[in-house]
């Protein structure tokens, strides 16, 4: 238990290290549209991003798997 909570309180200091070393704005423009967000907050969107559309695709796969055996 106590090695668990060591873990989590470091990722958490590195974490916050992480966010205050990026936080400079960056401008994202896609066709017409255009957006100013912090840098660590596009990381952790298209972090998010990828983990639902490696889920979705997951589920795509398996649901394919089971289809074709039964």
């Amino acid at each position: 238990m106590r090695t668990k909570l060591t873990l989590i309180l470091i990722f958490s200091v590195l974490a916050v290290i992480f966010i205050l070393q990026n936080m400079i704005m960056v401008e994202i423009r896609f066709f017409f549209w255009t957006i100013s967000i912090s840098r660590s907050l596009l990381m952790l969107l298209l972090l998010v991003a990828g983990f639902i559309i490696g889920w979705f695709l997951n589920s795509y796969s398996i649901h394919q798997k089971k289809k074709r055996k039964g």
